[in-house]
């Protein structure tokens, strides 16, 4: 079974065909001299950018009030994370549940099949671009923070114990700041009196300030960090639980407790009328079951939230919460070239050109 499959497929990459076409709901197993193909569902790939704060506590924190008047510095390492940014793209998928088989017949003339890798139906007699979506965006890696012993005096690298190394840094960072300041007066020996030269010494004297405090104030660290999750709606839902977001682990699944939930919402855009019994359409329809079999996708209007914010909206046909119709046989028969393309993304026609 599974083998007849894979060889039906097969044929279908092809791209062409060398009969007419008969069409039926795909039955797995059967021995129907043609090919096969899915109308799609429409998934969404989320994309969920992150920032990611890291906070260290300085070698010297216990020190920070008595030498540098410091208060509520970190004293542990912590990880913070919020969202900046979710999106949402739509994109196809093959519905197990909508596979239909082409049967080549005789004496008639077959159009070119074409589909994309999975086998969705893309065009008939037309040529059509698979499409895939885009490569999701890299995360940006917090940048190296310097080594702050590159920025330390020999008497403070060999000064025999923490708070006599803590004492002197302080006592070097002090120094800085006033030498500093004798600078933008215009007082220090070394003033240069180019401006550009002058701009060069104040920012590297501040660089030494920053890195030697930093061991008392403690550092932070900031990246963004991307993560992707794919999502295929079975039903419309005012509400549904699509992922959780921790402000301590970032992103999490869905049953991670640990994580605030985020939402999704699925709404029609379009009255779905209740269907209705009627034996002499029924009838023709019965009549229609040799065809191209395509989607009417429903137009939705999909929200993804939190209970503070909308962080993406988007509105798009979806081709599971449409219908499935039939472009007759007549349409392929000698006497017609008619050209058929389709939306990957729904299944719905594109372009019907005779």
């Amino acid at each position: 079974m599974k083998k007849t499959l894979t060889t039906l497929m097969a044929a279908l990459c092809m791209h062409s065909l060398s009969a007419q076409t008969e069409v039926a709901p795909f039955v797995p197993g059967s021995t129907l001299e043609g090919v096969c193909y899915y109308l799609p569902q429409t998934a969404f790939r989320v994309t969920v950018t992150a920032e990611r704060t890291v906070t260290k506590p300085g070698d010297f924190n216990k020190y920070a009030s008595r030498y540098l008047r410091l208060q509520n510095v970190p004293e542990t390492e912590s990880v913070s994370w919020r969202i900046k940014d979710i999106k949402m793209e739509p994109y196809g998928v093959p519905d197990k549940n909508k596979a239909y088989s082409i049967k080549i017949k005789s004496k008639t003339v077959a159009p070119l099949v074409g589909l994309s890798a999975d086998g969705l139906l893309l065009s008939i007699n037309a040529e059509a671009q698979e499409s895939t979506l885009p490569e999701p965006p890299k995360g940006i890696p917090a940048p190296p923070l310097p080594n702050p012993r590159e920025f330390m005096t020999q008497e403070i690298l060999s000064a025999g114990s923490v708070a006599k190394q803590a004492e002197l840094c302080a006592q070097e960072i002090y120094d800085i700041r006033e030498s500093r300041n004798a600078l933008t007066r215009g007082e220090a020996d070394n003033t240069p009196k180019d401006g550009a030269q002058l701009k060069l010494m104040l920012e590297k004297l501040d660089q030494q300030a920053n890195v030697l405090e930093s061991l008392f104030s403690g550092t932070t660290q900031t990246s963004t960090e991307v993560f992707t999750l794919n999502y295929i709606p079975s039903e419309l839902a005012e509400r549904e639980l699509l992922f959780r977001f921790s402000k301590k682990l970032g992103a999490v699944a869905a049953d991670n407790l640990a994580g605030e939930p985020v939402y999704i919402s699925l709404k029609s855009m379009e009255t779905i009328p209740e269907p209705v019994e009627n034996p002499e359409v029924d009838k023709k329809k019965a009549k229609l079951q040799q065809g191209v079999y395509y989607n009417v996708p429903l137009r939705v209007e999909t929200k993804i939230f939190t209970a503070e914010k909308e962080w993406a909206k988007l509105e798009t046909p979806m081709g599971q919460f449409g219908t499935v119709e039939i472009l007759s046989n007549t349409l392929f028969d000698k006497k017609s070239t008619i050209q058929v393309t389709f939306f990957q993304n729904t299944g719905g026609t594109k372009d019907i050109i005779q």
